[in-house]
């Protein structure tokens, strides 16, 4: 539904002080599901939100998974950053802003159509989204696969809109944050036809996780 509006002008995207408060929970508490999945929901969104056209916006605690609601009156619980997963968090969102610095196809062409193509986006059946995010110079161009579903997807093909080879930048299934792990060391490309592309890749997408390559 966004990328309806996204192209038509200049905006923020945010997740404000609104959304954790006056009953509504934190973030990672609305999400569904245990421990686990709730974090890895979590990280999920974040990484949806940092590779989705526009500027992004974050209100303070989200970045560590912060349980309780904002509160005026006291400040945010780092104490829980004694705790692994929210600490993974964090650590996810730091190298998020690491590789939106780093990474021009996330924001040189942010607010044009020419910085966003789809691979696919009508497999509903598995809850996956894939897609690219473009800059001035193609080899900046990044390929993003969300999974919006606590199943893996593996041996899962998408169309290659990309020369030469691809590697995994980013992967939120990485144990250090919190992950099961689920990681593509090695990523090959096929002849195989996939997604209006002459070439596919083969990889595997984590249960509610997102896969950057580049």
């Amino acid at each position: 539904f966004s990328m309806t509006y996204a192209f038509t002008e200049n905006f923020m995207l945010p997740f404000s002080h609104d959304e954790v408060v006056y009953g509504k929970q934190s973030l990672v508490y609305r999400m569904p599901g245990d421990e686990w999945q709730k974090f890895a929901n979590l990280r999920l969104l974040f990484g949806y939100m940092f590779t989705h056209p526009g500027t992004n916006l974050m209100f303070m605690g989200g970045e560590f998974g912060q349980t309780a609601e904002w509160n005026f009156q006291q400040s945010l619980d780092w104490h829980l950053l004694q705790y692994s997963v929210h600490k993974g968090v964090q650590d996810f969102v730091k190298d998020l802003n690491h590789l939106y610095r780093n990474s021009p196809g996330l924001y040189e062409k942010q607010f044009s159509p020419e910085g966003f193509q789809w691979i696919d986006y009508g497999d509903h059946e598995n809850s996956v989204l894939t897609y690219v995010r473009k800059g001035h110079d193609e080899k900046n161009d990044l390929v993003i696969a969300c999974n919006f579903t606590p199943v893996p997807r593996e041996n899962y093909r998408i169309g290659n809109p990309k020369k030469g080879k691809l590697k995994e930048i980013l992967n939120s299934d990485d144990a250090k944050y919190g992950g099961g792990g689920n990681l593509n060391d090695k990523i090959t490309s096929s002849t195989k036809p996939s997604h209006g592309h002459k070439k596919s890749i083969v990889i595997t997408i984590p249960p509610l996780g997102i896969v950057i390559l580049k």
